[in-house]
Parts: structure tokens; sequence; C-alpha cells
């Protein structure tokens, strides 16, 4: 017996069950192909919800058929045993748990404060401060006149 979600994506697998004489049950919507698909279970079979639902449905019917759960008793497996989770998330999700995530949440060995260019902008009291100035950075600055030729940009810069 092969169950397929979609037969679509899985027509490959139909394919070879149907060479084989294996009996295909396959949740189809609308759209789905129905060439070597032996049943056909009307469902949405777009989002892993209602595939995960379909499947617990399922084996829930199958449970009731063997008789080994009564019609009249709850099946007390829920429907998120049935939900396919990435194991990185999962990873993730114990992590967090455990209580790894919170690390971020620490404060730094080093202080912030100790970096190169730290500090107060208005504070003038700085060595680097001292020799600050808009005259003396020792550089042609903003006022060049770049389409003038070389050489006389910077003698016109005090005509402003």
């Amino acid at each position: 017996l092969l169950m397929v979600p979609d037969p679509r994506p899985d027509s490959q697998a139909v394919k070879e069950a149907s060479y084989a004489s294996i009996p295909v049950i396959a949740m189809c919507d609308t759209d789905s192909p129905l060439e070597s698909v032996d049943v056909a279970i009307p469902s949405n079979n777009k989002g892993k919800e209602s595939i995960a639902l379909l499947y617990w449905l399922l084996a829930r019917e199958v449970q009731y058929l063997r008789g080994t759960l009564p019609r009249s008793q709850q099946w007390d497996v829920m429907v998120d045993s049935f939900f396919w989770r990435d194991p990185e998330e999962l990873e993730r999700q114990e992590e967090m748990e455990q209580g790894y995530g919170a690390d971020w949440q620490q404060k730094p060995a080093e202080a912030w404060e100790t970096g190169a260019g730290g500090g107060n902008w208005d504070d003038m009291s700085s060595p680097q401060a001292e020799n600050a100035g808009w005259e003396n950075t020792g550089a042609v600055g903003g006022a060049d006149d770049w389409s003038a030729p070389e050489g006389q940009a910077a003698a016109g810069t005090n005509n402003w």
C-alpha cells in the first residue's frame, strides 16, 4: 500500500507503484492528477496543518476499525504529533528551553565605552579635541571648486 499526500509531486512513486500493482491512496485536491491512483481522498493538501489533520483522522479511523479504540472514547493523541518539524528548529527550541538562548541578555564582559572613538562627542577636553578644528585639518576640504583646473582651486578658497 502506498499513501501519498499529493500525487503531483509524488508522481514517480505513484507511477512505479502502478507498475508493481501496489494500491495507491492519495489525498487529492481539485487540481490533482488521478492517473494510477486507486483511492482518492478529496482534501486540502496544500498546507502542512491540513495534511497533518488528515493523517490524524486516518490513523484514528484505523484504530476504530481495528477495535483497539472504541468510538465512544476520545483518542488521546494530539494532532500536533503529526506535524512535520524542522530538526534545526527543534534544536533551537530546546536550547532556548535550557537557557542557552538567554545569553544575549547578559551584560558583555568588556565595556563598550573603552573602544576607540567612544565617549561624548561634545567633550572638548580630550587630546584629539584640542587640535580639532575646521581650519587645522590639513586637507583641502569642501570649499574646492571642482570645475577649476588643478592648482587654482586652493588659491581661490579665501574669496568667499
